[in-house]
């Protein structure tokens, strides 16, 4: 049975690289490399969790067409539980245009699709009953579990003995806080990117971002610094947690691999600073590869990249 449900954002990502400059209009630009790929919050999250060494599942919906088959094979065949997965048959499968530049920065251009008629109602409980922790990635963009409906959600998950955890996405909708503020009472762990975490909160000092977060209600926050890796607190406990080196290729995923490695990390049982430091190593090695998770190795190798990173290895 699953440890983790992730509910959200399911992506059929095309992605090129390099992208050293974009055509001009009615003009051609060549990349090396051009493939299809598996993407979105909850996705990404779920097949890294499931590297890691965790049984996942997925609630999402994709449309009844070719990406939205791409996106169950590849979930089924990692071994990720897919019973949630809604076929809608009145929209697309939500479809990406990544643009991986040579220092690892993406650029995007996003079909909502299905993503945007995901609901509240298309969580299964019972599956939901075995689960130990309830991750939505991501809050923000999903416009139909947004206000009281989120914050209901969350309170249904809770009553479960869920741990919650809350990824972000940046909001083209522009509603922030209108939007977020309901899921934050109900939140257990968030981690919004620093980007996200200073529109939100209208503070650019991680730790004055956090306490904003934390006089909400959250119980634990971490923030994704990028190449200065993150900081994360409690409340009583504060960490600045420094980066890893990689040869980062591409930098989509990063952040959806933050996040399983943090719930992998909590999961364990570890101290706060340890989550934290495993879990800006797994999003350092998602970017040693094309795509979202490829670079995501298991939990074994990760410690061993961890040792020689000259980081004590976590038992």
């Amino acid at each position: 049975m699953p440890q983790v449900m992730s509910f959200g954002i399911l992506v059929a990502d095309l992605l090129a690289f390099p992208v050293d400059k974009y055509p001009e209009r009615g003009k051609l630009v060549l990349a090396d490399e051009m493939h299809m790929s598996t993407g979105g919050g909850a996705l990404n999250t779920a097949l890294a969790l499931k590297k890691l060494g965790f049984n996942s599942a997925v609630t999402g919906r994709v449309g009844r067409d070719g990406p939205g088959d791409y996106i169950v094979e590849a979930l089924t065949t990692a071994g990720v539980d897919v019973q949630g997965i809604k076929r809608d048959k009145e929209a697309a499968t939500s479809s990406c245009m990544v643009f991986a530049h040579r220092d690892g920065e993406r650029s995007f251009i996003y079909s909502h699709g299905a993503n945007a008629r995901l609901m509240a109602k298309d969580v299964d409980f019972d599956v939901l009953e075995e689960c130990e922790v309830f991750h939505v990635g991501y809050a923000l963009v999903l416009p139909k579990v947004d206000g009281q409906a989120a914050a209901e959600l969350l309170q249904q998950v809770k009553k479960r003995g869920c741990v919650t955890v809350v990824d972000t996405a940046w909001d083209h909708g522009g509603r922030w806080m209108e939007s977020m503020a309901p899921y934050l009472p109900y939140t257990d762990i968030f981690l919004p990117s620093l980007n996200e975490a200073e529109t939100l909160s209208k503070r650019a000092d991680p730790r004055e971002i956090a306490k904003y977060f934390l006089g909400y209600g959250v119980k634990t926050v971490g923030i994704k610094l990028g190449s200065r890796g993150s900081y994360v607190t409690d409340g009583k406990e504060e960490f600045l947690v420094p980066p890893f080196s990689a040869a980062s290729v591409d930098g989509t995923g990063a952040g959806d691999s933050y996040v399983a490695g943090f719930i992998a990390a909590t999961l364990k049982g570890w101290p706060l600073d340890k989550v934290a430091t495993f879990a800006n190593a797994v999003g350092a090695l998602a970017t040693t590869e094309l795509g979202a998770t490829a670079g995501v190795r298991d939990m074994g190798a990760t410690l061993k990249f961890m040792e020689t990173a000259g980081m004590s290895v976590i038992k």
